[in-house]
């Protein structure tokens, strides 16, 4: 898996095109790198519902929780499924609309500066080996193309709005995530 830098798309990923981005602003590139923590409904996972909330065809009166989400228009740049399946839906280069009102290290508006990465999954559930696993590739796919991002810049969608949103959540585990990639990088330059 790599990233074509010419349209900001991974290969060998599934692709479901949202429409819910816009372009970064002037002179703004991705330095940092969003976990986040989605299902829908809340704790089932495998439906269709998260691909419709980002392209925007979420039928409201398919579920009673639907009715609850508020009317606007979200999306990440990809969702890594409970199986390991990744989807995208926003070319990399571009501003998807996943961090809502946040601030990271006094910025504020963190969407025009991140790359916002979906695991299906709960606040409170363990995430699948699998989703690691893919979650790391993806990562490293992503700081193989993008020298403007760090290993040490991924924080949760928490770090960006406490108080606001919790996830990825508790069981989250991200020392195991920093060392997954801690050996990629040695992967990526020892000969095999």
């Amino acid at each position: 898996m790599h990233v074509e830098p010419a349209t900001g798309l991974l290969t060998r990923t599934r692709q479901v095109l949202s429409t819910h981005f816009d372009a970064r602003p002037a002179g703004c590139v991705p330095d940092l790198i969003v976990v986040h923590g989605i299902s829908l409904p809340p704790g089932e996972y495998g439906g269709p519902w998260i691909e419709h909330l980002f392209t925007g065809t979420l039928p409201r009166h398919a579920h009673p929780y639907f009715a609850t989400i508020p009317a606007g228009r979200v999306s990440a740049h990809v969702l890594i499924r409970r199986d390991g399946t990744p989807v995208q839906f926003v070319s990399f280069g571009a501003r998807a609309w996943h961090a809502g009102l946040s601030e990271y290290q006094g910025r504020a508006g963190c969407n025009d500066f991140s790359i916002g990465i979906e695991l299906e999954g709960t606040d409170e559930t363990a995430y699948e080996d699998v989703q690691y696993r893919v979650l790391t590739a993806v990562i490293a796919a992503l700081l193989a193309c993008y020298p403007t991002l760090d290993a040490a810049r991924i924080v949760g969608h928490s770090d960006i709005a406490p108080g606001r949103k919790l996830d990825p959540g508790v069981k989250f585990d991200w020392p195991r995530l920093r060392k997954l990639l801690a050996q990629s990088a040695v992967a990526a330059v020892v000969p095999p």
